[in-house]
């Protein structure tokens, strides 16, 4: 395992918020907060400065809002993870945010601890829903389904699927299944497509919705 911290930026314009974020969010020794950004244009300009591991963003903030910003970065740095910590829990903006591309999504309400492990969660690949959302999104995706033709997904899609819900990295899919990461990379790309989705979060709440996939992927453990 690297010793190397995970880097992170924020992304709040809120200034206590984010003093207050930085400071429980650098108490975790594996954490390292290289950047803050009080809107989403400087936020866009940073990530690009230095790249971190993960970019933990707030949804309304001036100039660009966390949905633009996650936008942007999985049209330009795919490699950086996205946090998104907010206040906001209506549908629309989980939503939008999922398409968007973000790979978790967690309320201000909830602990430092948990924000710290949905740093961790995003950083290893994995998803990161705050338990009070994701209910709300599945009901949300299952509504949408009876109106939208989804085209199955093949076994092999499946397990990929399965796999990188479970937080494994492409290479370990790849090891697990016996097949290279350019196949893998190729088998979430069609899995994406078929499922219109932008990020594994997305791609393995819809799977779910459709009874495709156990719902434990994305339910918190009792």
């Amino acid at each position: 395992m690297s010793n190397k911290p995970i880097r992170v930026l924020l992304a709040d314009d809120h200034a206590v918020v984010r003093a207050g974020i930085r400071q429980f969010l650098e108490h975790a020794a594996d954490i390292q907060v290289v950047a803050e950004a009080s809107d989403g244009v400087q936020a866009q300009s940073l990530i690009a400065q230095h790249l971190p591991d993960v970019a933990v963003l707030d949804i309304q903030m001036p100039r660009a809002s966390g949905v633009d910003v996650t936008r942007w970065i999985r049209s330009h740095h795919r490699n950086v993870g996205v946090l998104v910590l907010t206040a906001y829990d209506d549908d629309p903006y989980v939503l939008a945010v999922l398409q968007a591309g973000a790979n978790g999504y967690v309320l201000k309400t909830a602990s430092p601890v948990e924000i710290i492990q949905a740093v961790r969660d995003v950083y290893a690949g994995k998803s990161a829903l705050d338990p009070a959302v994701t209910q709300k999104v599945l009901a949300q995706i299952s509504g949408q389904k009876s109106t939208q033709f989804v085209e199955e997904l093949t076994d092999r899609e499946l397990e990929v699927l399965t796999l990188a819900g479970r937080g494994y990295t492409n290479k370990a899919i790849g090891a697990h299944l016996g097949i290279s990461d350019r196949t893998v990379q190729g088998h979430l790309a069609r899995i994406f497509n078929k499922l219109q989705a932008s990020s594994r979060t997305e791609a393995v709440m819809r799977a779910v919705s459709l009874g495709w996939l156990p719902p434990d992927l994305v339910e918190p453990p009792a």
